[in-house]
């Protein structure tokens, strides 16, 4: 018997769901969530082999939802979503169904899901995020998990980028945050426009550099307006100095 949860802010959209498995009496509903935050506490609760999840949906999305979950399990995709995220869906999911979608398309996706379940690993859904960042909709925010709390930062009020082993520390106004990403990922997905690798540990916003000072040789230390000094090598200056226009 495979655990299933259903997250879908739609009402509907979970009825049908629960209506179509009928026909799958090998796959148990373990429970509904109407939203992300829900479902992290049911996949915490439940460890389900497969989760039926939306993408957009209120306070977080699918994909931020994805990130907080330290082993995901198996994702078919219920959504509407661009073109682009379903190229990511196609590599690395067990399969997408674009509402509004039919018993029989369905059970395709089952049926994918009975192939592939010795393929279909956490892995697969890590990587199928690192796609989906690509998204310009998947970087105007970092969502960040502290203790039994989830916060949203948009990435306006980021002040700089820290790394912190396997872990990036997100520091803004209201303190430091730790996300299990690499600097590669944000800098990566992060506007080149508004934030700099300066050194291969720190990725500072632009928008509050006031001076940048020499340090050691070869070296500088860039000053912020909220105080904070942050390392810059001989590369990120000449990246910094670009960006800025000096």
């Amino acid at each position: 018997m495979k655990k299933a949860i259903i997250v879908d802010d739609e009402p509907l959209a979970r009825m049908v769901i629960k209506e179509y498995l009928l026909q799958h009496p090998s796959i148990e509903v373990m429970q509904e969530c109407n939203d992300g935050f829900e479902g992290i506490k049911a996949i915490m609760q439940h460890q389900p082999d497969v989760i039926f999840l939306d993408i957009q949906m209120p306070k977080i999305n699918g994909f931020e939802m994805l990130e907080l979950v330290e082993q995901p399990p198996a994702v078919i995709f219920t959504t509407a979503f661009d073109e682009f995220a379903i190229k990511a869906f196609e590599s690395h999911a067990v399969d997408y169904l674009l509402k509004p979608f039919s018993q029989e398309r369905f059970d395709k996706a089952i049926e994918r899901l009975t192939e592939r379940e010795a393929a279909v690993t956490a892995g697969n859904t890590r990587d199928l995020l690192e796609a989906a960042a690509q998204s310009p909709q998947q970087n105007q925010r970092i969502v960040v998990k502290t203790g039994n709390k989830i916060k949203i930062i948009p990435v306006d009020e980021v002040h700089y980028l820290e790394a912190a082993d396997d872990y990036v520390k997100i520091h803004t106004k209201e303190g430091a945050f730790l996300k299990n990403k690499t600097m590669g990922h944000f800098e990566k997905v992060l506007n080149t426009q508004q934030f700099v690798r300066t050194h291969r540990s720190y990725i500072i916003n632009v928008q509050l550099v006031t001076r940048i000072d020499p340090y050691e040789k070869e070296s500088y230390l860039a000053q912020l307006t909220t105080g904070a000094q942050v390392p810059v090598s001989k590369t990120g200056y000449a990246k910094l100095k670009s960006v800025l226009g000096i």
